[in-house]
């Protein structure tokens, strides 16, 4: 999903079997494994000035209190951009987070059944934590 800002989440759903600690561990996890195989392209260095060019993997959102944007928010910020599902298809040819805002979210809609429409009808039973 875009964020309508400068990033995006990666929404896997699970069934509720795991504490908030086991599911940030799965996905540190993960982060670290992308990092490890992409170095020059993803990190988990939270210090903006150590990050470069890389794309940040924010794994600490898998905490109890954290935020995240909800699908469909509009952000407070110039041309109303819109946090907006996604196919995983749609991510290579995806140039910024900001892409659906108020003026065009309508149209993508009509032309396009939500990608999360049946998302969590499917919750993942088999993460290996």
């Amino acid at each position: 999903m875009t964020t309508g800002s400068k990033g995006l989440h990666v929404v896997i759903p699970i069934q509720p079997k795991h504490d908030f600690d086991q599911i940030r561990t799965f996905a540190r996890e993960k982060a670290q494994q992308l990092v490890d195989k992409y170095p020059d392209k993803l990190t988990t260095q939270l210090a903006k000035e150590k990050r470069g060019n890389r794309v940040f993997l924010d794994y600490l959102r898998n905490a109890f209190g954290q935020t995240a944007v909800a699908p469909y928010s509009l952000r407070a910020i110039e041309n109303a951009p819109v946090a907006t599902p996604l196919d995983w298809s749609e991510i290579s040819s995806l140039d910024n987070a900001q892409k659906y805002n108020l003026s065009n979210i309508f149209r993508r809609l009509a032309q396009k059944q939500d990608p999360w429409q049946n998302l969590y009808k499917k919750k993942n039973t088999t993460i290996s934590l």
